[in-house]
């Protein structure tokens, strides 16, 4: 019965393999007004050098544009005029990302516009500034080179002189780590730390203005109570309540609005980027999958490391939600697009009520349809290549989402309390992208060990999850998922988990191998977080954060294939 209902239940649904933890509407769009560039930026110039047409459509070519649609039949009048409002907040999102990026995107963008050249000016709105995503942030407009940490701190900044600063300045030190301020020079080339709600004010007022109109008009009170609440937050830069009322939002309208994730930046992995997912939840499907949140703590008993090593402090609540993306903004909206996410990443909420899940399958199964299953036959040869099934691109997203929930979170270094993400820096996001991968992994052979998933499709899961990580090494290694895929296909590399077929010029796995080195992976990745080990995490992704030249050739030869997509969602419903 277990096995029967797992099958027919990711049948249904063409989800993608590898999970994010964001398409471009007209509605998203970039604007044109541009604020105070941060320190050692460069001014608007006249001449700048670009990328010739034929790069531009090479670009293009990489995104397949797709429309996305969502049944949103059973809304009533009030849960649209809801969905309407918040859709205008993922706009002002977008404002805000923008300029977190680089606060001189939107002169450069006027400039773009007024010389005329549209498939550039697509290029910039799709990237959300002149850098290739998928190519290492290189510039296709002007020369200047993305800072490590985007437009949070002065270009000019360096590690050592933040240090330095917190050195001679404790007193700052809360303020300059905090995910809800940006760092600028003083008048005298000195630091500050500006909060959120002042640096941006100009959008966040706005957005908490239609968040209260939104909550004037639902009548869902969770929903009403999240809304109220990150509207305050977004003028107070105090996240927790609301965090912990997102937590228990209840009903269709599924909303995650604010600043999240710390991947653009670059530099520590301090500071959080604004970004929206406007969504309606499939109620059907989201209790389908519950059961399996209710495994966390098995899970995390289950983990192949010592006991020190786990996490029991996490509440493992853990709601999972399965909806359709009908709007987006902020970092949700350029290049390589979020399947599913899980948050909040406050440790606090985390420990207290632990964090949700939410696949966005409309965006899953355009990612499934378009790239993931045309994709094996080019990556392993005939006779493994057939064993990929649907299902388990669908089971690896789920299981990744629900890795982020297990092992170290809050820890203790030198006998002081800190976190995994405040040790690490800006390694922790590859070392934490790639350690839920290999960890849904893992736990998906523990379910079938359980006999909560058929143990006789093992192979296939296993082929659907190696290949899984081409699709997200073409993200390219300089990006967290694309990295934290390289390191998981490096290793397995080493253990002898899969060979190359030189005639075939194709892949062939180990089946035995590979399982026992998912396992060997998951036990190195716990002990470098829960040992808070920087430098340790550092010599890790130097070995193994790499492709060697049958990797490359094996992404080089998917040029028929969109590397990924970029979705058009409607402005209103």
């Amino acid at each position: 019965m277990l096995n029967r209902n797992f099958s027919s239940l990711f049948a249904v649904s063409a989800l993608a393999l590898v999970a994010a933890c964001s398409g471009q509407d007209a509605s998203t769009a970039p604007d044109k007004a541009a604020p105070e560039k941060a320190a050692g930026e460069e001014a608007a110039s006249e001449e700048k050098m670009m990328a010739g047409q034929d790069e531009l459509k090479t670009m293009r070519a990489q995104f397949a544009v797709v429309e996305m649609e969502a049944d949103t039949s059973f809304l009533t009048d009030e849960e649209r005029q809801v969905v309407n409002k918040l859709n205008q907040v993922g706009t002002l999102m977008s404002k805000i990302y923008l300029r977190q990026r680089s606060e001189m995107n939107p002169a450069w963008r006027a400039e773009i516009e007024a010389g005329g050249n549209e498939l550039l000016l697509e290029m910039f709105d799709l990237h959300f500034g002149p850098w290739d995503t998928l190519d290492h942030n290189k510039p296709f407009y002007g020369e200047m080179e993305l800072p490590e940490g985007a437009a949070f701190y002065p270009a000019d900044m360096t590690k050592q002189e933040f240090a330095a600063w917190i050195a001679a300045h404790p007193e700052d030190e809360d303020a300059f780590t905090s995910g809800y301020t940006v760092i600028r020079r003083t008048d005298d080339g000195g630091l500050k730390a500006i909060p959120y709600s002042e640096h941006y004010r100009e959008f966040l007022e706005p957005a908490a203005a239609l968040l209260r109109e939104a909550a004037d008009i639902t009548t869902n009170e969770s929903l009403k109570k999240f809304l109220t609440l990150r509207a305050d937050a977004f003028l107070s830069d105090d996240y927790y309540e609301s965090e912990m009322a997102w937590m228990d939002l209840q009903g269709p309208i599924e909303a995650a609005i604010g600043p999240y994730e710390v991947y653009t930046d670059g530099l520590f992995g301090y500071k959080t980027a604004f970004e929206a997912f406007i969504t309606i939840k499939n109620p059907e499907e989201s209790a389908a999958l519950a059961k399996y949140k209710d495994y966390l703590r098995d899970m995390e008993a289950n983990l192949p490391v010592d006991e020190s090593y786990k996490n029991f402090k996490r509440g493992f609540e853990s709601p999972i939600a399965v909806t359709y993306q009908v709007h987006g903004g902020g970092d949700n909206v350029p290049g390589v697009q979020t399947i599913a996410f899980n948050l909040p990443n406050d440790e606090r909420v985390r420990e207290a009520k632990g964090a949700k899940k939410v696949l966005l399958n409309n965006v899953l199964g355009a990612k499934f349809d378009r790239i993931l299953a045309p994709m094996a036959e080019d990556v392993l040869v005939d006779g493994q290549a057939s064993l990929l099934m649907k299902k388990y691109m669908s089971g690896e997203t789920l299981f990744h989402e629900l890795s982020h929930s297990l092992g170290p979170g809050t820890i203790t270094v030198d006998g002081e309390e800190t976190t995994v993400n405040a040790q690490l820096q800006e390694l922790y996001s590859a070392v934490e992208e790639g350690k839920a991968d290999v960890m849904g992994a893992y736990n998906i052979l523990y379910m079938m060990e359980r006999g909560d998933m058929p143990a006789a499709e093992k192979e296939n899961f296993l082929a659907t999850y190696f290949v899984g990580l081409f699709r997200a090494m073409r993200f390219g290694i300089n990006e967290a998922h694309g990295k934290g895929a390289a390191f998981q296909y490096s290793y397995f590399k080493e253990a002898g988990a899969f060979s190359w077929d030189a005639q075939a010029e194709r892949y062939v796995i180990d089946f035995a191998k590979l399982e026992q080195a998912i396992s060997d992976l998951t036990r190195d990745v716990v002990i470098v977080q829960g040992d808070g080990d920087y430098d340790g995490a550092k010599t890790f992704l130097n070995t193994y954060a790499k492709l060697d030249e049958h990797a490359e050739s094996i992404i080089a030869s998917l040029t028929d294939l969109p590397v990924d997509i970029q979705p058009v969602y409607a402005d209103e419903l």
